[in-house]
């Protein structure tokens, strides 16, 4: 990727290439979930939903995505860092990028029923927290939404044809 100063790139930039890692977890035959970690301007890490490959419940794009920032800065903590997710954050996630100190999370669409940036609870805003990480929702939240349905709709439709062969 090419190199670019923060302000160069609007968040829809890095959000798009989100969905592009989600879409690598559609094709392997998970969630649709991607995330991107950018630093200065420049995507340093990325990840996609694997908890059925790797049958760890564990395996979210931002934990995927946050791994491997802190793997290559050397840190834990990845200060001045961005993280771009095309689904709310799950409580698991959201403590876990609370933890890496972020500067900013972004997501695209929202979680109803596990979300943890607002929808359910935010965890982001919890004054006793010692650190605090700029929060910022709904950005390309039609795009994350839509990648969800689709892939949703086809897994019913799957199941559905395999239910009616079994009655053949």
């Amino acid at each position: 990727m090419q190199t670019a100063q923060a302000h160069e790139w609007p968040d829809e930039h890095f959000m798009q290439l989100a969905l592009a890692q989600a879409a690598l977890a559609a094709q392997a035959g998970e969630v649709p979930v991607g995330a991107v970690v950018v630093q200065g301007g420049q995507v340093i890490a990325t990840g996609c939903n694997a908890p059925i490959e790797r049958h760890d419940p564990t395996a979210h794009a931002e934990v995927a995505a946050l791994r491997a920032a802190a793997h290559l800065l050397g840190n834990y903590r990845l200060p001045g860092c961005t993280l771009y997710v095309t689904l709310e954050p799950c409580a698991m996630c959201s403590g876990a990028m609370l933890h890496a100190r972020l500067k900013r999370v972004v997501f695209g669409a929202p979680d109803p029923k596990t979300g943890a940036a607002g929808s359910v609870i935010n965890l982001f805003d919890q004054p006793q927290l010692n650190h605090q990480t700029a929060l910022q929702g709904g950005v390309l939240a039609v795009e994350s939404a839509a990648l969800l349905k689709s892939f949703f709709s086809q897994r019913r439709d799957e199941k559905k044809a395999q239910a009616l062969q079994r009655n053949v």
